[in-house]
């Protein structure tokens, strides 16, 4: 089943845009199916859950942390993680400068951006995640996340069943994006959009996803 859900979306997805297969709740078995089904990338939003999974699985995997990360699991998860998508308070990412900067380590990571519609959601606001690029950008600057590779953003569509509303908020964090590449081009490495789920991928695909996360449509409810 894994499989054949592997070759259909990989079936519809455009080159360029990588698959994040959300393997979160399931067992290392089910994960190890899709590996050897040649899936490489996966994500997990529990750090206790995430670094037994990394630790157990094959070395060779790409770990995305796509969940909340409060400051005192760094340690379980940026060992591991190859991009931690959900910088949501400028707390963390302090901390995981400081993380960093005490391991030697320079931590990939997307910005989220809070929409507003669910105040459940974390996040940060638009005027917030230019504030953090303006300190970042520029050869005058002096760079006060030395230890962090700002890759790009990462959002979630409003919870509903409303194509037309998911749509128009992955629109926003679109236009979102390109206005900050047009402020900030010196940032080279700010180039992903991390937006869809199962349910709304091709949405997202089709309002400039370079990254999807999927998880119920490959292995199946949890």
């Amino acid at each position: 089943m894994v499989e054949d859900n592997l070759k259909r979306i990989y079936g519809e997805l455009p080159p360029g845009v990588k698959l994040v297969a959300v393997s979160k709740f399931h067992p290392s078995s089910v994960i190890l199916s899709a590996y050897q089904a040649g899936q490489r990338c996966f994500g997990e939003n529990r750090p206790q859950e995430f670094a037994a999974k990394a630790r157990e699985l094959p070395g060779d995997i790409e770990w995305h942390f796509i969940g909340h990360l409060q400051t005192n699991k760094l340690k379980l998860v940026l060992p591991y993680a190859s991009m931690v998508e959900s910088v949501d308070s400028l707390h963390l990412l302090d901390s995981i400068e400081n993380w960093g900067k005490a391991n030697g380590r320079i931590i990939s990571v997307l910005l989220e951006l809070h929409l507003g519609a669910e105040e459940t959601k974390g996040g940060f606001t638009e005027d917030e995640i230019t504030g953090i690029l303006e300190s970042v950008s520029g050869t005058d600057a002096v760079n006060p996340y030395p230890h962090v590779r700002f890759c790009g953003l990462m959002g979630m569509a409003t919870n509903t069943d409303d194509n037309s509303r998911v749509e128009a908020d992955f629109i926003r964090i679109r236009e979102f994006k390109e206005r900050l590449d047009s402020s900030f081009p010196d940032l080279k490495d700010f180039r992903e959009l991390s937006i869809g789920m199962s349910n709304d991928w091709k949405i997202a695909v089709h309002q400039g996803a370079t990254i999807v996360r999927i998880g119920t449509a490959i292995f199946g409810p949890r």
